[in-house]
């Protein structure tokens, strides 16, 4: 299984209903299954991704992102998932919304664009990173919302989003103590898990 995948696991508990969106292949979802008697469904928009979540007996719907998720009721899933999508949805913010409206706690990952990496070239080159781990130029990239963990965790705490983990990972979702004190600088991945603010104290809505 993919590395950030494992990581992802080990926070969704034994028996729980998972939605997945951009849920590709379907390989979180049927690992999962076999190992944690977990239930759900994944969300996916590519066709050979569908086809491969079918042939692994996937529950998969063929649905994009950004037309959002008011097909699902409120409090319908344990954990909502969300890998390396975030930055590539139009509405990020109505999204996690939504995420937070259908699942009691979220998980969602994306790459850190307040990397030294990305803020050398940009003070070094004067354009927009390009790099094994950023490998897109600023006119082909799928990342039309460039976010930092900084930012991600402002969103969080002004819409009430408590934040019950997080680890920055490198590129090959390793963590040390460095990027532990350092997170927004020498994290090239966020993984983040959230809930909904407490019942005492609902979400304040931005006028």
């Amino acid at each position: 299984m993919r590395a950030d995948l494992d990581i992802i696991q080990d926070w969704i508990p034994s028996g729980s209903r998972v939605l997945d969106l951009g849920c590709g292949d379907g390989e979180l979802l049927a690992w999962l299954r076999d190992h944690k008697q977990v239930s759900g469904y994944g969300l996916e928009i590519d066709a050979d991704n569908i086809a491969e979540c079918l042939h692994k007996g996937i529950n998969v719907i063929e649905q994009d992102l950004d037309q959002g998720l008011s097909n699902f009721a409120s409090n319908s899933f344990d954990v909502v998932v969300m890998t390396q999508a975030l930055q590539a949805v139009q509405y990020p913010d109505r999204l996690l919304e939504e995420m937070l409206r259908i699942g009691r706690q979220c998980i969602i990952t994306f790459p850190n664009f307040g990397h030294w990496r990305c803020r050398w070239d940009l003070l070094r080159r004067g354009q927009m990173p390009v790099s094994e781990f950023l490998p897109y130029t600023w006119y082909n990239t799928p990342n039309i919302h460039f976010c930092t963990f900084l930012d991600f965790e402002a969103l969080c705490h002004q819409r009430q989003v408590r934040v019950l983990d997080r680890l920055a990972v490198d590129r090959l979702h390793r963590h040390n103590w460095a990027s532990r004190i350092w997170p927004n600088l020498l994290g090239e991945i966020g993984i983040y898990r959230v809930s909904g603010p407490s019942p005492m104290q609902p979400p304040v809505r931005p006028e």
